[in-house]
């Protein structure tokens, strides 16, 4: 009674979380349930205990063993807890076996974190995304919601109300996730071609655990006003400006949705349209929490979701963000001990920023192709292209004609081919090769 006292008259469910580790699992064993407290505060409940077992493989009724579960029912009530929160995914059945026993609902991690989604979603996009991960989740675990009609019976051939209404629920919602999986088809194709129409800019994305500090970085880098809190998934829809970088010109700039460990499939599935634009950015940054004592567990799980994605390959830039909350600066050089090519910095600060966007202009750079090229002094307009998106080493002027020395990103090239324009890679001497014109499907 006395936590229900401190939370006001107008308070937060009580909450008892519980994790189960297995051994294939690695955990921080000084705060085993940081990211758990982290996801339950952002969803609303004010946590007032916690449980902890190791075990070789979960237990089918009901994940812990019977031990646990008598001392979870005791902490339910002496806390006059109204849930229990789960820090692994459990099935229909061990989700039932539980509420029956502690008396209070029970959420896994999934459910969980589908539910701070749903009331962080805010476009009608990322409000599709939610909605099918929730119905994917739900749909196995519709029976247990009519439970309180399992005692109805009929005579033979003849089925319970329960049982009808099971199926009928079942028919509409197998029919509202095939709907939005056609709906979000058709915004990922327009998706698709929105940012595949953006190739007269570099494209670079923000990538990372949630709660890295993107949005930050973002706000820091283009004055954005992209909403900045330290809480769980505060950022679910991807947002571009332009970034001025120093050195290099314009790039466009894009703040995606944070990972976590065991982000459900269901919901990086649902999410492939909001993620467009890392898929097809030029460069990711991924910014990881430097001052977190699990920062090597989370920079592991953001690149397994990137694979379960498909773009693990692309080119990537580890920042190590929040290094003026660090404990120590000898964390910080730890860190990049093991990761030799990070780069530190502070978005709240500004630490760093100088040689972050130096960085960033090299690692665009590597993509780039260096190539001779011979027009007309009278063509301005390419000049005034390659200036805009390349980078113009040298021109040396001969009569009526230019020569130009640049490095440019390979599918620019395809978009300068004319007939009044010679194209030849930096280096190549030969009559035959100088005088040939690249078609574009060699240079894209």
């Amino acid at each position: 009674m006395q936590d229900r006292e401190r939370a006001g008259s107008v308070r937060s469910e009580l909450a008892v979380l519980v994790r189960v580790v297995l051994p294939d699992q690695s955990f921080d064993s000084e705060h085993p349930f940081a990211e758990l407290e982290g996801l339950a505060k952002t969803a609303g409940a004010n946590v007032v205990g916690t449980l902890l077992q190791r075990r070789e493989i979960p237990e089918n009724a009901t994940y812990i063993g019977s031990g646990k579960v008598d001392e979870l029912v005791h902490l339910v009530e002496h806390h006059a807890a109204d849930m229990v929160i789960f820090d692994n995914d459990l099935s229909p059945a061990q989700t039932r076996n539980l509420e029956m026993a502690t008396k209070v609902k029970v959420l896994d991690r999934t459910e969980l974190i589908l539910d701070i989604f749903a009331s962080n979603a805010q476009t009608h996009e990322s409000r599709l995304a939610v909605e099918l991960a929730q119905l994917e989740y739900s749909l196995p675990r519709l029976k247990r919601m009519w439970t309180h009609l399992s005692r109805i019976k009929a005579g033979v051939g003849m089925r319970g109300p329960g049982e009808k209404q099971l199926e009928v629920d079942r028919r509409l919602v197998e029919k509202r996730i095939h709907d939005l999986r056609e709906e979000l088809k058709r915004v990922e194709q327009r998706k698709e071609r929105m940012v595949a129409a953006r190739h007269d800019s570099m494209t670079v994305s923000l990538v990372g655990y949630t709660n890295a500090g993107k949005s930050t970085l973002m706000n820091r880098l283009t004055g954005a006003g992209v909403k900045a809190q330290d809480k769980l998934f505060a950022t679910l829809d991807t947002r571009t400006r332009r970034w001025q970088l120093p050195n290099w010109g314009p790039v466009l700039l894009s703040d995606t949705v944070g990972f976590i460990r065991d982000l459900p499939h269901s919901l990086v599935a649902s999410f492939k349209a909001t993620l467009e634009e890392a898929r097809q950015a030029d460069l990711l940054l991924h910014v990881a929490d430097a001052s977190n004592p699990a920062v090597l567990e989370q920079i592991s799980a953001v690149y397994t979701v990137l694979e379960e994605l498909g773009i693990e390959a692309k080119d990537t830039l580890l920042v190590l963000n929040k290094i003026d909350r660090a404990p120590s600066p000898a964390v910080v050089n730890a860190l990049m001990s093991r990761y030799p090519n990070a780069t530190p910095i502070s978005a709240a600060t500004g630490a760093g920023l100088e040689a972050f966007a130096q960085a960033v202009s090299d690692a665009l750079s590597r993509s780039f192709v260096d190539v001779d090229i011979e027009t007309g002094v009278d063509n301005g307009r390419l000049m005034a292209f390659l200036a805009a998106h390349g980078e113009v080493l040298s021109q040396r002027y001969a009569d009526t004609k230019v020569f130009i020395h640049c490095r440019i990103p390979p599918r620019h090239l395809g978009r300068i081919q004319d007939a009044s324009v010679i194209i030849r890679r930096h280096g190549e001497s030969s009559p035959a090769e100088a005088a040939e014109i690249l078609p574009l499907e060699d240079v894209a």
